[in-house]
């Protein structure tokens, strides 16, 4: 009976023994999972840059690892804290992380463990710039995955080596075969943080190679799988390398866009992890020392208690005296460590911000680098044309061919105009163009823009009709050539948009007050039309009613861009009434000066300028200019004035000649090869003072002419010029030269 006893008592025993351990191992098996998906979830948190939570997530895996005494999860969980303190360039900590982590990994034999540290330990010193030690633990992680068979992390050292020797220009092409290598072994890879940096560091190799298409091809690659998962440094940093690309390329908008793209992320990022900082400093230097204080006193305390019971009162008082300066000095430094946390954060936003100057003020200067060019560029060939216009003019054509040239000459002027006011936009916005004063018929100049834009009009078989006002005074004073350009992009921009129709150009006189009109202008038509939702943008650069319209009629947008400024110059506005397919009505008001008509009639002599004598007969004139059209042009127009001319092709002749010869005055163009201009007047200057030197130039004038002047130059006439303005300036400077002699 005993003996069946005990049977049952060891059989009851080993069951529940099996069930314990039944419950130990499905425990233990919960625990690993639970652990593997903390330490994965950190991993994402690391690379999406968020700390506060990846330090949450690690927490907790290092305390479930420590509670079921694995080794492995422990050391993984230091390798990926370690990359959290890399990511935050706390390299020093990383690398105690990654020691504790190696240890305990080379202890239990982990190799694909400690391989990951490897690669880890080379990040640090890569961005160490030790480029020695990095490639030497890559060197062990790559053994290791070459012995676990493990392509994908072999990626990772191939992407690793690249971006080592990336930095140095001889070795390009080399980094670019092994990221093709490394992308071929990341090719089943779900591994997107790494396949992010494949395609930024790809790209960054064809900026360093100047192929930039490709470069953008890559970084776009990488910024969409950034996106798609929250990578918010790389993001930052591909927004970085596209400005680059977009600078590097001309585009210097789109540039600065990603510019501050990269800076918005950079806040966001620093907005993120703020409280965490405040946080790990707390944590770091406040809650253990001051609980350890707690804890060091309530035992003094029950020592005291047990010991002597006597003095309570006091001891209350210390412990509270010593709690409140414990916590002062915690608060201290606390708002120490976060003040100087926050300077070092505004020290860089300052640095990032200085850098963003830079490259805009880099992109203004190549953009007044490029009007300067395009200035001069525009106008040598309109020199000719204006030139060669004026020069067929005095060859006595035929009716026929005087009213053709006479509308080529118009045409030549007021596309001088456009030029220069679309390279002085800039100057438009911001209200630094002057504006001139003369007298002028407001008819006849309307009469012009049509006639400079009728064939334009008989192009789309559309009429023009013009409805003047003949109560308006026959001469006004205001400025002609902004008129006639605001005239010529209004009218032409209703002949673009309307074909087999029919255009109203409608002025009449608002209001008479002493010498002060104000006049109303109405362009009418009865074509395209413009729809509500554009009408507001129209007026803006580069902008037109819809692509299907810029497809259709073409042009750059700009011409209503430049009426809007060149009228705001004038003191008006322009209004816009439109309907999709039923045309547009542009208006605007203007004041001018009207001279009374009693004025006009009883003009004397006296009030009008005298006329400059023609001083040009059998005078001696050198043209110094390389451009041989231009030679030619000049020469004729002078030689029909019994001017003697003689040509230098750049300024060290110029400078020769004028020792040799005698001169009654010198034409000099600005800029020839050899030495320009300005530095042949100077020359000249040092051994000739009387002589009239008037400078011929293509270039547009700013502001500052006292440089001209100070350099020794009599006058200037800027190219192309009107012949009378150009006859004028010379007999001028002929008559100072004999009044002086």
């Amino acid at each position: 009976m005993k003996r069946f006893n005990f049977i049952l008592i060891f059989v009851f025993y080993c069951n529940f023994s099996f069930a314990i351990q039944q419950d130990d191992s499905k425990h233990l098996q919960l625990a690993n999972e639970r652990i593997q998906q903390l330490i994965n979830d950190a991993e994402v948190s690391v690379n999406t840059l968020d700390f506060d939570r990846a330090i949450e997530q690690l927490n907790s895996s290092l305390e479930l690892s420590k509670s079921i005494d694995d080794k492995r999860f422990i050391a993984l969980s230091s390798s990926i804290l370690a990359k959290l303190y890399y990511i935050r360039h706390e390299y020093d900590k990383a690398i105690t992380e990654l020691n504790r982590a190696i240890s305990i990994q080379r202890e239990v034999g982990d190799e694909k463990g400690l391989a990951y540290s490897y690669v880890n330990f080379a990040k640090i010193f890569m961005a160490k710039h030790n480029k020695t030690r990095a490639n030497r633990y890559l060197n062990l992680a790559e053994e290791l995955y070459l012995k676990l068979d493990n392509q994908e992390y072999l990626g990772i050292v191939s992407l690793n080596r690249a971006i080592i020797i990336q930095k140095s220009e001889k070795q390009i092409n080399e980094a670019l075969k092994l990221l093709e290598k490394a992308k071929i072994q990341l090719s089943e890879s779900e591994n997107m943080y790494e396949l992010s940096r494949l395609y930024y560091y790809t790209g960054r190799a064809h900026i360093a190679l100047k192929n930039y298409e490709l470069a953008e091809e890559n970084c776009n690659k990488a910024l969409a799988i950034a996106k798609a998962n929250n990578f918010g440094g790389m993001i930052m940093s591909i927004y970085k390398q596209l400005s680059i690309i977009y600078e590097e390329t001309g585009n210097y908008k789109t540039s600065l866009d990603y510019l501050q793209k990269s800076y918005a992320r950079n806040d966001s990022i620093i907005a993120m992890n703020k409280e965490v900082l405040a946080e790990q400093a707390n944590a770091k230097y406040g809650i253990d020392a001051l609980q350890s204080s707690l804890n060091e006193l309530s035992l003094q305390n029950a020592e005291q208690e047990s010991k002597l019971k006597v003095n309570k009162l006091t001891t209350i008082l210390s412990v509270a005296l010593i709690t409140i300066l414990s916590l002062l000095t915690l608060s201290l430094y606390k708002n120490n460590n976060l003040r100087a946390r926050a300077n070092e954060l505004l020290q860089k936003k300052n640095t990032e911000l200085t850098k963003a100057k830079e490259n805009a003020e880099k992109a203004s200067l190549a953009k007044a680098q490029f009007l300067s060019t395009i200035t001069h560029e525009l106008r040598t060939p309109l020199y000719a044309v204006t030139g060669l216009t004026h020069l067929l003019l005095e060859e006595s054509p035929t009716e026929n061919q005087k009213e053709h040239l006479n509308s080529l000459k118009f045409s030549g002027e007021y596309l001088l105009s456009l030029i220069n006011n679309i390279l002085d936009l800039n100057k438009l916005e911001a209200n630094k163009v002057e504006v001139m004063e003369a007298s002028f018929d407001l008819k006849k100049r309307i009469s012009d823009v049509l006639v400079a834009l009728q064939n334009s009009a008989d192009q789309k078989n559309t009429k023009i009709h013009l409805n003047y006002d003949n109560s308006i005074p026959e001469e006004i004073k205001g400025d002609p050539l902004k008129i006639s350009q605001i005239l010529i992009n209004l009218i032409g921009n209703s002949i673009k948009f309307t074909e087999d129709g029919d255009i109203w150009i409608n002025v009449s006189k608002n209001s008479h007050e002493g010498n002060i009109i104000l006049l109303d202008f109405e362009i009418k038509d009865n074509g395209e039309g413009i729809s509500k939702e554009k009408q507001k943008a129209i007026f803006e650069n580069f902008t037109q009613g819809s692509t299907q319209i810029n497809r259709k009629f073409g042009g750059t947008g700009l011409g209503l861009s430049i009426v809007k400024n060149l009228l705001s110059l004038l003191g008006s506005e322009i209004e816009l009434e439109s309907d999709l397919g039923k045309g547009s009505t542009f208006t605007f008001q203007l004041k001018f000066e009207a001279k009374e008509i009693e004025n006009n009639t009883n003009k004397t002599s006296q009030d009008a300028e005298a006329p400059v004598e023609d001083r040009l007969e059998g005078k001696n004139i050198l043209i110094v200019e390389d451009n041989k059209i231009n030679q030619m042009i000049t020469r004729k127009i002078l030689e029909k004035h019994q001017v003697i001319c003689e040509v230098a092709d750049n300024g060290t002749i110029a400078v020769e000649k004028t020792k040799e010869n005698e001169y009654d005055l010198i034409l000099m163009d600005i800029h020839m090869p050899g030495i320009s201009g300005i530095e042949a007047t100077k020359e000249i200057r040092k051994f000739n003072t009387e002589i009239p030197i008037i400078a011929l130039t293509a270039v547009t004038l700013d502001d500052n002419l006292d440089e001209f002047y100070l350099n020794g130059f009599s006058d200037i006439i800027p190219k192309p010029y009107k012949t009378e303005e150009f006859f004028l300036k010379i007999n001028k400077q002929l008559a100072l030269k004999q009044s002086t002699v």
